[in-house]
């Protein structure tokens, strides 16, 4: 009985008629779903292993559902910075505003560095403002980001404009960030490959960023995106969840990490 439970929650599809395409292997994993429910969320994960070029999947449907990408955008936010020269490398500080904020991080001046550990909004809006949109836009279309609508406010249009992606445009833009085949520049890309590292041992290294953006159903939208490189093997994620809690913000890297070492990725226990 167990194993018959077993084969029909993880269940290998060639032809799965929607998200994904038939040429795809894909390995659903419906029994992901404790994860969400732990936490009390919806969501999709997605997972590609670049050697099998094999992806596992929980609630595939989404894969190709557009949201807003909230603050995972400032991965291309920088890129762009970076690559017209608005900022100069990691350690470029733009000076805070002096507005207090409920997040107390923000508070101070920021370089490139701090300010994408922290997440740090107003220095990522500033940066959006010195590129300006025609600039902005530019380099949305040419690095095919998302569907590179800048409307809403040049400051604004990552947060509550018109900007959206999937989570398999998601997983496209780390995979051509990886492998040096965005538009941007060798030195561009690896400042940003540096200040995406989120978590390093001796046995990989994962590069990720969260994102948090409210929808007009009322919804929240937590991201957590990256890849885990590990020492034979690249493994590119993407997790989307949806909540009407803010207090849930924490899950959407938690379940990445239980999802991570479900599958092996990492070492349970990390």
């Amino acid at each position: 009985m167990k194993s018959i439970i077993k084969i029909s929650s993880i269940a290998l599809i060639t032809l799965f008629t929607f998200s994904f395409t038939p040429k795809d292997k894909v390995e659903v994993r419906e029994d992901f779903k404790r994860f969400y429910d732990e936490q009390k969320v919806e969501g999709s994960f997605v997972v590609l292993d670049q050697n099998m070029m094999k992806y596992t999947a929980y609630n595939p449907k989404q894969y190709r559902e557009t949201f807003s990408p909230a603050s995972t955008f400032k991965i291309c936010n920088s890129l762009i910075g970076l690559e017209t020269g608005i900022i100069s490398d990691e350690d470029f500080v733009i000076k805070w505003d002096s507005i207090v904020r409920p997040n107390q991080k923000w508070n101070k001046d920021h370089d490139l560095k701090t300010a994408f550990q922290n997440s740090t909004v107003w220095y990522y809006r500033e940066l959006a403002r010195r590129i300006g949109g025609e600039k902005m836009k530019y380099w949305l279309d040419k690095t095919q980001y998302g569907n590179a609508d800048t409307s809403g406010g040049i400051d604004l249009f990552w947060l509550k404009g018109g900007l959206r992606i999937t989570p398999e445009q998601q997983i496209n833009f780390l995979k051509r960030l990886r492998n040096y085949q965005l538009p941007f520049s060798k030195r561009s890309v690896d400042i940003v490959k540096k200040i995406m590292i989120a978590d390093s041992t001796s046995e990989y290294i994962l590069r990720a960023k969260t994102g948090w953006a409210d929808n007009e159903t009322g919804l929240s939208i937590g991201w957590y995106v990256g890849y885990v490189e590990t020492k034979d093997n690249v493994y590119y994620f993407s997790n989307c969840i949806q909540t009407n809690d803010f207090d849930k913000a924490k899950a959407r890297i938690e379940i990445t990490y239980q999802i991570l070492r479900e599958l092996g990725i990492i070492p349970k226990g990390k």
